[in-house]
């Protein structure tokens, strides 16, 4: 249901967007995994995926996050990033889950989707609080993520470190025509 809160935060995020001109957002996986998101319709949440019975050829996440996801309810979101890098995209590669990268741009109109939901560190990171759009706009440190800093200043880099972190969540799927192409 669209309500006044709901317009709230689409006016708030606009106003970052417009501020930082972001035009997209990210969603990292495997290579394996794009002719199944393009049969499927686009991205889907895990729950989602579980509840149409679809095998993720090669999923991103392991168990442990898969578990921290379903207790905190996160398995109801596809998790997207503001930047084309993402810490646990570095993590996903290591431990061999991800073994050819493939980064999916996203239109920032994704953002306005009902019930989009955001955090400032890893959501299923314990303790790490979800955020509606007004907490985002204070919690979420995007002059770090989207102006030229001096990168040589390590406050500077501590802070951009922290912010790429952060994450968008959209509830049950990010439908194919907000997926712009496909960085390989």
């Amino acid at each position: 249901m669209i309500n006044d809160a709901f317009w709230s935060a689409l006016k708030i995020m606009d106003e970052i967007i417009r501020k930082y001109n972001i035009d997209s957002v990210w969603h990292f996986t495997d290579k394996a995994n794009i002719q199944s998101i393009k049969d499927n319709g686009g991205l889907l949440s895990h729950a989602e995926l579980q509840s149409r019975g679809i095998q993720v050829p090669a999923p991103g996440g392991n168990q442990w996050s898969h578990d921290a996801d379903l207790s905190k309810g996160l398995n109801q979101y596809v998790h997207l990033c503001f930047l084309k890098e993402h810490p646990m995209h570095y993590c996903a590669t290591e431990d061999g889950r991800i073994k050819s990268s493939a980064w999916l741009k996203i239109k920032i109109d994704v953002l306005k989707i009902p019930g989009v939901r955001y955090c400032a560190d890893v959501s299923n990171k314990s303790g790490v609080p979800i955020l509606d759009a007004n907490q985002a706009a204070e919690q979420i440190d995007f002059e770090v993520l989207y102006s030229r800093l001096d990168w040589g200043d390590p406050k500077v880099r501590e802070r951009r470190n922290l912010a790429k972190k952060s994450e968008i969540l959209v509830p049950k799927s990010v439908p194919l025509d907000y997926i712009i192409y496909y960085v390989t």
